[in-house]
C-alpha cells in the first residue's frame, strides 16, 4: 500500500523558542494534533540550525528574536545548508522590520503567536506542497506593501558617482535618510560589520569625514532628493 493509499506520514517539525514555557506550550500543542510529529526543540538560532542538521525536519516553526542567533539568520543558514526543510515562522510580531526580512531569508510561512493549532498545522501542510503558509493579517500586509507607491528610479547618471559600487550608493542612500548602521543592516538583510565596511569604503572614495558629509553629498549628487511638503 502507497502513501497515498494508506495514511499519509506526519511532518516531522522542529520548534525553536527561546522562551521555554512558550516552547513547550507549542510543542504540547502540536502534540495533541494530527499531522505533525515534534521531533525536536530548540532555545535559540544557533540551536535550531544543529538540530536540523541532526534531525533533518520536513519543518521548523522558528521564532524571530532569540540571543546567539536570531530568527532570521537561523531561516537563512537552514534554507542555504538544509533546502530539504522548510521554515514557518511563529512569532509575536508582524511589523515589517520582522516580517520581511525573514520572508527574504527563505521563510515560507509566517504566523503570529495567536494562530491556533488548525492554523499552524495548515500553514506546515501549504509550505510542504510548495504554498505559502500565512496568516491572513500577513497576506493583508503583503498586499498593501505591494500596492504602494514605488519611488521613481533614478538617473543611472548618479547611480555610481567617484567610482562607488551599487551596493555602496545603496549605503550612502540610506545614510541620508536617516537610518543608523543597525537599521540599514536589518533593511539590507546583512550584518553591521558589512554595513561598516561599505561606509568605510564610500567614505574612502569619496572623501567625506562623517556622516553630516554623507548627507550633504547624497543631496549634491542628486542621489536623494528633497521631499515635498
Amino acid at each position: 500500500m502507497t502513501e497515498t493509499e494508506g495514511e499519509k506520514k506526519p511532518a516531522r517539525v522542529v520548534v525553536a523558542d527561546d522562551q521555554t514555557v512558550v516552547r513547550e506550550g507549542i510543542v504540547m500543542l502540536l502534540g495533541l494534533l494530527p499531522g505533525v510529529e515534534v521531533v525536536g526543540s530548540a532555545g535559540d538560532g544557533e540551536e535550531a540550525v544543529r538540530l536540523v542538521g541532526e534531525l533533518a525536519p520536513d519543518v521548523v516553526l522558528m521564532d524571530l528574536r532569540m540571543p546567539r542567533c536570531d530568527g532570521v539568520e537561523a531561516t537563512r543558514r537552514i534554507r542555504a545548508q538544509y533546502p530539504g526543510t522548510q521554515v514557518v515562522v511563529l512569532t509575536t510580531y508582524a511589523d515589517d522590520e520582522s516580517l520581511f526580512p525573514a520572508l527574504h531569508a527563505g521563510a515560507r510561512g509566517y504566523l503570529t503567536k495567536d494562530a491556533g493549532g488548525d492554523e499552524i498545522v495548515r500553514a506546515v501542510e501549504s509550505v510542504l506542497s510548495g504554498d505559502a503558509g500565512l496568516s491572513p493579517s500577513v497576506q493583508r500586509r503583503l498586499l498593501e506593501r505591494l500596492s504602494e507607491p514605488r519611488p521613481e528610479p533614478k538617473p543611472a547618471s548618479a547611480e555610481a558617482p567617484d567610482g562607488l559600487t551599487a551596493r555602496e550608493t545603496e549605503v550612502l542612500v540610506l545614510i541620508a535618510e536617516g537610518l543608523s548602521n543597525q537599521e540599514i543592516a536589518r533593511k539590507l538583510h546583512v550584518s553591521t560589520a558589512t554595513v561598516k565596511t561599505h561606509i568605510n569604503n564610500l567614505f574612502a572614495k569619496t572623501g567625506l569625514r562623517d556622516r553630516a558629509q554623507a548627507v550633504r553629498y547624497a543631496y549634491g549628487k542628486g542621489l536623494v532628493r528633497p521631499r515635498a511638503e
